[in-house]
């Protein structure tokens, strides 16, 4: 097996968000491991292990279940708290370190500050932050970094000129756009003060003229001679 981190975790019975919520409460986080032909196994796992875990570690875990022979799996997805971003709920799915798998990972893009288009003032937007691959499970990459560093004004970068990894196969169309850098868009929000204010200015001119029409009252027939 390719070097992985280990983690160890405790079998549980899936009993509902009521049971779910008891683990958090006991700085458990509760998960799932599926996939490879065999039933879903659901585990809880201390929460800081988790998180320490994760930070140190690739796509690819070695999770042992109630000391059992370890086995390799993918980190597939980690629900977190909208608030306070700790994880509260994980999925990993069974792999054979001998078979390609597709995936998802992060596009890193690097170099931006140095980029001719950003320093002449222009806009790099990141339109795409992650995309599929195929690869052995021991070859997945943490991200696919590219190096904008000479990204023009006006320029685009599409999954085209991104750089796979040996082992690693790009599944998405490769037109499909990475980042662009464009010129700042100009709100003409001055200009649209001023003619506001122009019409507001009228029309208070106007309703003036109507109330001084009005106040001037016409001759009656008794003052003509």
């Amino acid at each position: 097996m390719a070097d992985t981190t280990k983690l160890s975790l405790t079998a549980r019975d899936p009993e509902g968000s009521r049971n779910a919520r008891r683990l958090r409460r006991s700085g458990l986080v509760p998960g799932v491991i599926y996939g490879g032909g065999d039933a879903p196994t659901h585990f809880a796992v201390d929460a800081r292990i988790l998180r320490n875990t994760l930070a140190h570690s690739g796509a690819i875990l070695e999770v042992s279940l109630d000391g059992a022979t370890g086995a390799p799996v993918l980190v597939k997805d980690i629900q977190r708290h909208p608030v306070r971003g700790e994880a509260v709920h994980v999925d990993f799915l069974r792999v054979r370190m001998d078979q390609a798998i597709q995936t998802t990972v992060t596009v890193e893009l690097v170099g931006a500050d140095e980029a001719p288009g950003v320093v002449e003032g222009g806009v790099l937007s990141q339109e795409t932050r992650e995309i599929t691959i195929e690869a052995l499970p021991g070859d997945i990459p943490d991200s696919i970094k590219h190096d904008v560093s000479r990204l023009e004004m006006n320029a685009t970068v599409t999954l085209e000129a991104l750089t796979a990894p040996d082992g690693v196969t790009f599944v998405d169309d490769a037109d499909t756009l990475i980042a662009s850098i464009m010129p700042p868009t100009v709100e003409q929000v001055d200009d649209e003060i001023e003619t506001e204010t122009g019409l507001v200015g009228e029309g208070a001119e106007g309703a003036a003229d109507s109330e001084e029409g009005s106040s001037e009252e016409p001759a009656s027939e008794g003052d003509e001679s």
